[in-house]
């Protein structure tokens, strides 16, 4: 399936602007659960979210401290007939910029962060996420925040929803809301669908299974890194009640049972053709005689490894069907997605 455009309309900016600018889905999604009367967003970029708050909230404040960036951002809302955007160009924790401000329902802000880091710390989130807060707590009543989805929840130090967003299927936004903003402890939400899985008061416990049952499902990203897999699991007890998790690397999990089971926070389901030894020769006969055509490898190898290792698996086949090959201590499980 071809990847989504990350824009339906086109983005003014320089490259950096658009790398770092908030998919569409994302933002039409963020925009419907912030909807309010008057927010303001702070450290709006070229304006990729501000364009859905506009369409959601009676009244937006864009504050960016980038004179170039607010530019670009009052050149996208214009294009796209927004009116109701005021920009304010400076330091969003400056008294200067917050004078400029009336009441607000609910301040977003989508802090800078270095370049690259070794691990991600909210700590290194510029404007810090307390010192906005304490700036604007006298002017609004509702706070939320974007933060690096590498994150997980128990390395988050606030009281607080942790909002882990799948795009297609990738692990692509973290937000924190605060106060009447937040819904529960940690969610997961799978775009663009919207579905979503919140964590629950009760504790869930998640069985860990030796080998893989007659099924398997791929979890979305967001579900892993937010720690709701056992959440899910308990979700889907009733449709089967031996669901339990199987780990393949460090990358790779998914939940398995013997029954067919259906979820919107699975990214892919597949059924457990066979596990063999990890012989090419053999896994290739295997292939040949089911009839298959196409071999897609999952598996931790190096990319010239993972080229040749997948010409053998393939040599020769012909069918039209497509197999998933994934590798754990050296053993094969071949699948199908149902």
């Amino acid at each position: 399936m071809p990847r989504k455009k990350k824009f339906e309309h086109n983005i003014i900016s320089d490259s950096d602007g658009v790398r770092f600018a908030t998919p569409e889905d994302v933002a039409r999604y963020r925009a419907g659960r912030l909807k309010c009367s008057t927010i303001a967003d702070i450290s709006c970029g070229v304006g990729g979210q501000t364009i859905y708050f506009a369409r959601e909230c009676d009244q937006v404040y864009a504050v960016e401290i980038d004179p170039k960036k607010i530019a670009y951002a009052k050149k996208n809302c214009r294009l796209l007939g927004i009116d109701n955007v005021e920009f304010i160009c400076g330091d969003a924790l400056s008294p200067e910029v917050i004078r400029q401000l009336p009441e607000l329902d609910i301040v977003f802000s989508d802090p800078a962060r270095p370049p690259t880091e070794d691990m991600r710390d909210i700590a290194s989130l510029r404007p810090a996420i307390p010192e906005v807060i304490a700036a604007y707590s006298p002017i609004a009543s509702g706070f939320a925040f974007e933060a690096p989805p590498q994150l997980t929840p128990e390395r988050i130090p606030f009281e607080c929803e942790k909002e882990y967003i799948s795009l297609e299927g990738k692990l692509n936004r973290l937000d924190l809301y605060f106060g009447s903003l937040m819904k529960c402890g940690t969610s997961a939400v799978s775009l663009p669908s919207g579905s979503r899985i919140e964590s629950s008061p009760a504790t869930c416990e998640l069985k860990t299974a030796e080998r893989l049952a007659s099924f398997a499902y791929e979890p979305e990203e967001a579900v892993e890194r937010a720690g709701l897999l056992p959440q899910l699991a308990k979700d889907l007890s009733e449709q089967a009640s031996d669901i339990s998790l199987f780990v393949i690397d460090r990358k790779r999990l998914f939940l398995t049972s013997d029954r067919a089971v259906e979820h919107p926070m699975f990214k892919n389901r597949y059924k457990v053709l066979s596990t063999l030894d990890f012989d090419t020769g053999q896994i290739n006969a295997f292939l040949r005689r089911s009839g298959f055509g196409t071999v897609i490898l999952r598996a931790a190898v190096e990319p010239k490894e993972y080229w040749d290792i997948r010409r053998q698996l393939e040599d020769d086949l012909s069918g039209d069907r497509k197999a998933h090959v994934f590798l754990k201590e050296g053993v094969a499980i071949l699948c199908e997605t149902l």
